[in-house]
């Protein structure tokens, strides 16, 4: 087993970088290269100052550097040009969700990462958190009986006009950002939906401002709920009822819990909870990348993965933006 740290390249100095650096050392990792769009800006110098990541030029220096994996939580759009570029490199690729913005262009990454035998992963933490894997336990149990409805909520309030989020191009809306955890959840839970519904409210750019859908399985339907102005603190949720009883998560979506959190569920009547200390999930996320890139672990999560994810997600949109059901493909 190697006792050379695994070394990590990040691209751009954006907000969520700032979690995964203390991850990645917390996972005994090292971050190696930290590329920008424009290096020489105040901002980009500052933040590699304040992280103490060596600043090494635009992203191409970063996927050309000697880095063993590339984490790319660049805008939305940017997620399949860099990230093929980081796989075509012999990078391993951890890339934001969504980590593309449809099916085709995941396709194309799952194709890319089989050719040249690099690990790729969606970087959803939440999964990685011991609460969702308790619940995760108690569904397939079958203490809840059968499954016969979910609900998924995330929402909080972005104020920034200038957010990439906003803009169409750059792959924004709600779905795109907040809405993707409880489709995912419900997918880890139930799998691929047959068919979907969804209704939308649309800004004037043209991405979505909110959003609720319905997930459509053979015995059981799945709702999500999503948003950009719901307050000023995000607001999240997740309940599941079955046949015998029913659960509910508290900040499910929390990849990093300053606080307890606690798990409720109840079976015929009678009460359970337990109670999760603080977790670092993005940290365990970073571990097990790690392992699975130098063959110590088997992944939990492969690529097609992500690629059902995305059929779902392009069925979303087509159903909000047409009013119709519409079958979700491979499904």
């Amino acid at each position: 087993m190697s006792s050379t740290p695994f070394r990590w390249g990040i691209l751009g100095a954006a907000r969520i970088a700032r979690a995964l650096i203390p991850a990645i050392r917390a996972a005994g990792g090292e971050v190696g290269a930290l590329g920008v769009r424009d290096p020489s800006s105040p901002r980009a110098r500052e933040f590699a100052e304040r992280w103490q990541v060596p600043l090494v030029g635009p992203y191409q220096d970063v996927v050309d550097s000697d880095v063993d994996a590339v984490y790319n939580p660049l805008p939305n759009d940017a997620h399949l040009p860099w990230t093929a570029a980081a796989l075509q490199a012999g990078k391993h690729a951890l890339t934001e969700k969504p980590l593309t913005l449809n099916a085709q262009e995941a396709q194309h990454l799952l194709s890319t990462a089989t050719q040249t035998g690099r690990v790729l992963l969606e970087a959803f933490a939440y999964r990685f958190q011991p609460q969702v894997l308790r619940a995760l336990e108690i569904m397939h149990s079958g203490q809840l009986g059968e499954i016969r409805a979910l609900h998924g909520s995330f929402g909080f309030h972005l104020q920034n006009p200038s957010d990439f989020r906003w803009i169409p191009e750059h792959g924004g809306g709600s779905l795109y950002d907040v809405g993707t955890y409880p489709v995912n959840l419900v997918r880890l839970l139930l799998g691929q939906p047959e068919k979907v519904t969804a209704v939308a409210r649309f800004s004037a750019s043209g991405v979505d401002v909110g959003l609720d859908a319905s997930l459509v399985y053979p015995n059981a339907l799945a709702g999500i709920s999503c948003g950009f102005d719901w307050g000023e603190a995000s607001s999240q949720g997740f309940h599941v009822v079955g046949t015998r009883g029913d659960l509910r998560m508290e900040r499910p979506f929390d990849s990093h819990t300053s606080r307890s959190t606690t798990l409720r569920w109840q079976i015929e009547g009678q009460n359970f909870s337990q109670e999760f200390p603080p977790s670092n999930a993005y940290a365990r996320m970073v571990m097990h990348f790690q392992n699975v890139a130098r063959g110590r672990e088997q992944p939990l999560f492969e690529p097609d993965d992500a690629l059902g994810q995305a059929r779902v997600l392009d069925a979303l949109f087509e159903a909000a933006r047409t009013g119709r059901v519409v079958k979700v493909i491979g499904s």
